[in-house]
């Protein structure tokens, strides 16, 4: 019989962010990457893509209506006087090269732009046709600069808050930010001392969502994996580097699914 808890006893990971129906994704990505191709097919614009770095400097953004047929299906049986859909604020960032956390390239502009999204889509690519930000093409170090860079980021952000909290409650014997700081405290061990991402952190409780939302971190946003092929490529659906690819992802993936079972549950968010 299952348990009075329900389910077989999985435990999702726990969702951090705000929910609403306009959100926003920023697109993530090293130069030359594809992001504002990208951009333009997914919202039907015409920002500038050229095969250049930083061709985008400030970031484009559009609105997309994400459809739902259960909409649809309420719109028809109600027949109400308006209908507004949800949709999705779609941002298109510079791109982040290795050191942006120190301000390098155009990281800071950049990450002030992403800390404002609700979630990521990560965009590497797998085609040698054009020049490489980091000479040669290899998506697997590519995704790992951006983690790198996010993580960084958060870390350098951890430091400032903790210190600002400690100056009240462990010196000023503030006891109303006591639970935050503990929180704060808790991040920092797993971010800084175990350099995980926010996210991947399954035993958050709500008190502690409503601190991470506070802060928007960015090791903390939900997180979509986009692999740019070549037009050949994608049409064989073969490329050298599409199997290391899902390697990687499925070493992210330990961390994100809490046990066994939820693997086969989720692997389609990564690939």
């Amino acid at each position: 019989m299952p348990s009075k808890k329900g389910g077989d006893g999985i435990k999702p990971p726990p969702i951090i962010g705000r929910f609403g129906t306009s959100l926003k994704i920023g697109i993530v990505g090293l130069p030359n990457v594809g992001k504002s191709t990208f951009f333009n097919v997914l919202t039907n614009s015409q920002a500038s893509a050229e095969n250049f770095p930083f061709c985008t400097v400030d970031p484009n953004e559009s609105r997309v209506p994400v459809t739902d047929e259960r909409f649809d299906f309420l719109c028809q049986y109600h027949k109400p006087a308006s209908k507004i859909p949800a949709f999705l604020n779609v941002v298109d960032t510079a791109g982040l090269v290795k050191g942006a956390h120190n301000g390098w390239g155009l990281g800071n502009a950049f990450l002030s732009h992403i800390s404002a999204c609700d979630g990521i889509f990560h965009l590497t690519r797998a085609f040698e046709d054009i020049t490489h930000a980091e000479g040669r093409v290899d998506p697997i170090r590519d995704i790992e600069i951006i983690h790198e860079e996010l993580q960084l980021k958060d870390e350098e952000m951890i430091g400032p808050i903790i210190d600002q909290l400690e100056k009240v409650v462990v010196r000023g014997g503030d006891k109303k930010l006591k639970p935050e700081y503990d929180i704060m405290c808790k991040v920092k061990s797993w971010v800084i001392d175990q350099k995980k991402p926010v996210r991947f952190y399954h035993d958050w409780n709500d008190k502690a969502i409503e601190v991470l939302n506070k802060h928007l971190f960015f090791t903390s946003k939900p997180m979509v994996y986009l692999v740019n092929l070549s037009e050949k490529d994608y049409i064989r659906k073969k490329n050298k580097w599409l199997v290391k690819i899902k390697e990687c992802g499925a070493l992210e993936l330990k961390f994100y699914c809490s046990d066994k079972h939820t693997t086969s549950k989720r692997h389609m968010i990564f690939f």
